[in-house]
């Protein structure tokens, strides 16, 4: 009988989760230990291009793309190894499904990717390769692209989607001095786990118009595709698992969930 790894829809927070863990640090650094893949592919709403692009640099920059933070958030340094034979085999997955991708040399990872992946894997001993989405392309989309990678889930290669369930940034900061929990952003995220369960990804890609609050919860989507893509390449009757159930200063839900595959028998000789 060989398990293969879940693909996992992490909600990454405010990039001081990376100083400051907090339980959703803490829940993070469970996960690494539970996981041990060869290398991660890492989708996240902090890359934005037109096709796929994943990185193909063999040692990729951390990239400290934010501002009016603490200097000590921009000293970090997450020094993960790249994996380009993973970067190529990506797009050969991507050609192979028909979607047209390419490789970006010179990209390093962005917060979206090393804040999670600090704590998950402190010592960066894992190989990382980042991928890219295209907010103009839509949830079904992403839902192909991640079905397009399905195969590397049984090589060993841990696809994380890195976003968030609900981010509107101006209500995070009009309530950061506040803990009361917006009631659209709870709203969304029920709808969401409610969906995930059931395993109605019809639902799913619909969710800007049947969703509750859904252009509320996600004013612009990029923050919202990266979950298309982990629950796409977890297959058909993935098992949807709520890790991380919780909201940053009431509008930023960081639920996060693993989606786990089908367990597959092999025949005894």
């Amino acid at each position: 009988m060989t398990v293969e790894l879940p693909t996992l829809f992490l909600s990454h927070g405010s990039p001081m989760h990376a100083v400051e863990a907090g339980d959703l640090g803490r829940a993070w650094a469970a996960l690494g230990k539970a996981l041990r893949p060869r290398a991660v592919l890492i989708a996240s709403a902090h890359w934005e291009t037109a096709v796929p692009m994943v990185t193909g640099n063999p040692k990729p920059q951390t990239i400290h793309d934010f501002g009016g933070f603490p200097a000590e958030l921009y000293r970090i340094e997450y020094p993960a190894a790249g994996a380009p034979p993973l970067a190529e085999q990506v797009v050969g997955l991507l050609k192979d499904a028909g979607i047209a991708a390419g490789i970006d040399g010179c990209r390093g990872l962005d917060h979206g990717a090393w804040v999670p992946l600090r704590h998950m894997y402190p010592a960066a001993e894992i190989p990382v390769v980042e991928i890219s989405v295209q907010p103009e392309r839509g949830a079904g989309y992403h839902v192909d692209l991640g079905k397009a990678l399905a195969p590397l889930a049984s090589d060993n290669v841990l696809i994380i989607g890195s976003g968030h369930t609900t981010h509107n940034l101006r209500d995070f900061f009009s309530a950061h001095s506040s803990s009361t929990t917006l009631t659209y952003a709870k709203a969304f995220a029920d709808w969401l786990s409610e969906q995930l369960a059931s395993g109605n990804t019809d639902a799913l890609v619909r969710y800007r118009d049947i969703a509750p609050f859904a252009a509320r919860a996600h004013p612009t989507e990029e923050h919202f595709l990266p979950l298309f893509i982990a629950w796409g390449a977890a297959g058909d009757n993935a098992r949807a698992e709520r890790i991380f159930e919780g909201l940053e200063a009431g509008a930023l839900s960081l639920d996060s969930y693993a989606f786990h595959l089908k367990v597959l028998h092999s025949r005894s000789r």
